[in-house]
């Protein structure tokens, strides 16, 4: 029998030796598997989610107050702060961008019921977002009290429903069209609106709000980023940032994993799993050398060194672990796309989780067996026969 081309590895023979052991072994490693990768998966469904509204920004750079901790956070700034970016070479465009997730109330236009959303708003001639349908529909929020909504909220919104009116902030509004978004962590629908038809919501004085949320810089061809970027930090006032779009999504993806509570427990859930492995690895595999002693000490009593032995362990948990992960990597490929289905989360597997999973599966087996290989190192042949 040849595998990979050469002679069978001992580990292999041992590990397919027993095929109700091997099921135990790959079920309880797969277990362990399976738990680390629900919880890297809605970690990263959950900075997805969180990074997608950023990732869609029209722009090259971004301006918003240097107090800002979050994006989704309110902390507006004179768009004054636009027309001095306007002025500076290597800019094409800087447009107003107005974001609320927590002073706009839905009304349900199905039943009634009144819920947090999240509002985005800018000039109908402007648009700031490069979401085809939202620029497609645009033109239609130049009329009073009209909105568009996110049909891919969350059903109990009824924003999928068809309705052509409803309120926001007890205010009547036309709903003019729809778009295909999803909720995140954070809002659970959204509306899409002109800049007065925001300041009305939010009853701010004037036609149009005073301060902005953030101003989407566009380069004009040929502009370098870093050179314009600089121009613009020495002309605006201090307390406004400037950064690139990658910038702004670094910095966001920072607080999410270090300062939101959302990061350390999503690091802990896939600890958690990763001891559980660890456990269940190392009984597995110190039951396997209880049952194969008598045929490590006769290797050994034969002259195999326990260098030779160590391999050979190692060489089986190595295959415990690819027998636990191809499965469990299967079944959360089920799993995310049912769990994504249902809470409209952008759960996915990617190159990175794939990568990132199998590595821990292998450290997890290969560290327990490490641990438990002692057995057979100080096995004396004279006392197991």
């Amino acid at each position: 029998m040849q595998i990979f081309g050469g002679r069978v590895p001992l580990a292999w023979r041992n590990l397919v030796a027993s095929k109700t052991r091997l099921a135990r072994s790959a079920g309880g490693i797969g277990f362990a598997v399976l738990l680390m990768l629900m919880q890297l998966g809605f970690e990263q469904g959950f900075f997805d989610s969180s990074l997608q509204l950023i990732r869609a920004l029209d722009g090259d750079i971004v301006l918003q107050s240097v107090r800002k901790y979050q994006f989704a956070t309110r902390d507006p700034f004179p768009r004054g702060a636009l027309d001095a970016a306007r002025a500076v070479p290597g800019v094409a465009s800087a447009r107003p961008f107005y974001a609320d997730a927590f002073d706009i109330f839905w009304k349900n236009p199905v039943d009634g019921k009144v819920f947090l959303v999240r509002a985005l708003a800018f000039e109908p001639d402007m648009p700031v977002l490069s979401f085809p349908e939202i620029n497609a529909q645009a033109a239609k929020l130049k009329d009073p009290d009209t909105v568009l909504v996110d049909r891919r909220a969350r059903h109990f919104l009824g924003m999928d429903a068809e309705a052509k009116q409803s309120e926001v902030n007890g205010i009547p509004v036309q709903i003019a069209g729809s778009f295909a978004l999803g909720p995140d962590f954070i809002s659970d629908g959204t509306v899409v609106t002109s800049e007065r038809t925001f300041a009305k919501l939010l009853r701010s004085p004037g036609d149009t709000p005073a301060d902005i949320d953030a101003g989407i810089v566009k380069l004009a061809p040929g502009a370098d980023l870093g050179a314009v970027q600089r121009a613009l930090r020495g002309a605006l006032p201090e307390d406004v940032a400037v950064m690139t779009k990658t910038e702004l999504i670094e910095f966001e993806r920072k607080f999410q994993a270090e300062v939101s509570s959302a990061g350390p427990i999503f690091a802990i859930g896939t600890l958690v799993g990763f001891v559980v492995g660890m456990l269940i690895s190392y009984q597995i595999t110190h039951t396997d050398l209880s049952d194969q002693l008598p045929q490590y000490a006769t290797l050994k009593a034969i002259g195999y060194r326990n260098g030779y032995l160590l391999r050979v362990v190692l060489e089986q948990a190595a295959f415990n672990a690819f027998a636990g992960w191809v499965p469990a990597w299967l079944l959360s490929l089920v799993l995310y796309w049912a769990i994504g289905r249902l809470a409209l989360l952008p759960l996915h597997m990617s190159v990175r989780l794939t990568a990132v999973s199998l590595g821990l599966t292998l450290s997890m087996c290969l560290i327990s067996a490490a641990v438990a290989v002692r057995r057979v190192a100080a096995a004396d042949p004279a006392e197991v026969f």
